[in-house]
């Protein structure tokens, strides 16, 4: 009996170590976790099984949708290949797995497929115009599922604008495009436009979830703020060199044009630069000078403008007498100074033999009516201001006025006569005289007979 039990003892070890080495019928889904993948990758599903020596294997959809890939089986293990993902190829995905048409076990693992392949692409119009209105359009392609998509519109880090997708039921991909109009100013010049796009899946990991492309700024703009600065100053010292800057706001850089006013309210075009320098300032420098600056990209003009006045000691420019330096008696005559400085000169005009002013301070100008010899002479002017003073002087001539024509005849007439008498009765006179010292006495009356 204890033999018996001994041998009863044997088996159930020699079963029990059989069972141990023999592995239980098993399958699994590799990989096993949620697979998210990238529409247009390849994509492999494996279902593998362990303890059974010939095993059978099917795949389906959970709802019996077409597979949207191919299936390979092997002697343990089955594949299916989505090549390439596309948005069709999300399901839960099911494989079935039996074992010598006995034992059947079940697996399935859920594919959600993704896009979101490439940054975003910003559109700027080129030639923006600062304070007029601007669109900047933001393009998403080829995003899948769109339900998922987030974007920012920024400025810097000022949000212009902001959508969502969330309520996008697409089935496929598509490119999203986002738009907003905005009004540049100057001070974007060098900003950045940045469109910010969030494809934000809950529990989906995968890399990157967020794109970001970024543009310049390039707002055309102006002219503003034209000023014009004076270098040394508004009032330089004649002979001294001025430079004239027109400085203004614009983009792209404007034209510049200078141009003065003239004392006769004509305007006088003097370059294109945008500095004008006189090397050695006249008198006839001072005046209302004009920078005019033209955008030809915004067609808009701004004009600037400075007084200048040039300061120095005076400078004669005119002493004369009219008609002439040189007159009758009788004639009125005009003697006049002109002189130019900053600030305005003193003007004395006199005759020097007198050494008295002729005029007041300011005259410049004095008229002789009638002049006579005592009018002629030399004059001079003294035109002075606090920088100093310039004299001229000038020469009166002043011959004897002429008897009027209707009263030099009848005298022209009576001096004829008389000398036509005169002459020969002055010859008579001398021969006679002559004759008297011949004879040594003289007779009037025995003279004359003698003639006869």
């Amino acid at each position: 009996m204890f033999k018996e039990m001994g041998r009863t003892s044997q088996a159930v070890l020699v079963i029990l170590c059989v069972l141990r080495t023999v592995k239980a019928f098993e399958m699994e889904i590799i990989p096993a976790k949620r697979i998210v993948a990238q529409i247009g990758d390849t994509l492999i599903l494996t279902c593998n099984t362990t303890g059974c020596a010939s095993p059978s294997f099917s795949w389906r959809t959970h709802l019996d949708n077409p597979l949207g890939g191919k299936v390979s089986n092997h002697r343990t293990y089955s594949t299916l290949t989505m090549n390439p993902v596309s948005s069709v190829n999300s399901h839960a995905y099911l494989c079935t797995v039996t074992c010598d048409e006995k034992e059947k076990k079940e697996k399935q693992v859920q594919v959600e497929p993704y896009s979101f392949p490439r940054d975003p692409i910003i559109e700027i119009h080129s030639s923006l115009v600062a304070g007029e209105p601007a669109t900047v359009i933001c393009q998403i392609p080829d995003v899948y599922p769109s339900n998922g998509l987030e974007v920012l519109l920024k400025k810097d880090e000022y949000v212009l604008h902001e959508k969502n997708f969330f309520e996008d039921g697409s089935t496929n991909t598509e490119t999203k495009i986002v738009t907003h109009t905005f009004h540049p100013v100057a001070e974007d010049i060098g900003k950045e436009i940045t469109c910010v796009a969030k494809l934000l899946i809950p529990d989906m990991e995968f890399e990157p979830k967020e794109r970001t492309s970024s543009q310049k700024l390039n707002a055309n703009f102006g002219p503003q703020n034209t000023i014009i600065t004076a270098s040394p100053g508004n009032s330089p010292m004649e002979g001294d060199s001025l430079n004239l800057t027109c400085v203004t706001q614009s983009n792209p850089p404007p034209q510049i044009v200078w141009n003065k006013y003239s004392a006769e309210e004509s305007i006088q075009h003097l370059t294109n630069n945008n500095v004008l320098s006189i090397p050695h300032v006249h008198f006839n420098d001072s005046g209302l000078y004009i920078c005019e600056v033209i955008n030809l990209v915004t067609n808009k003009t701004e004009k600037a403008t400075v007084d200048i006045i040039i300061q120095g000691a005076p400078v004669i420019t005119k002493f004369s007498i009219e008609p002439s330096t040189t007159v009758q008696e009788g004639e009125n005559v005009s003697i006049q100074c002109s002189a130019e400085s900053s600030p305005p000169p003193k003007i004395i005009l006199r005759r020097k033999s007198d050494n008295a002013d002729m005029g007041p301070d300011s005259a410049r100008s004095i008229l002789l009516p009638s002049v006579t010899f005592q009018n002629g002479g030399d004059y001079e002017c003294i035109a002075e201001n606090k920088f100093g003073n310039s004299r001229s002087e000038i020469t009166l001539n002043v011959k004897s006025r002429l008897e009027e024509p209707d009263q030099m005849i009848p005298l022209i007439i009576a001096f004829s006569s008389a000398a036509a008498v005169a002459v020969p009765a002055v010859a008579i006179l001398i021969y006679v005289s002559r004759q008297a010292k011949i004879n040594g006495s003289y007779s009037l009356v025995k003279a004359l007979r003698l003639k006869v």
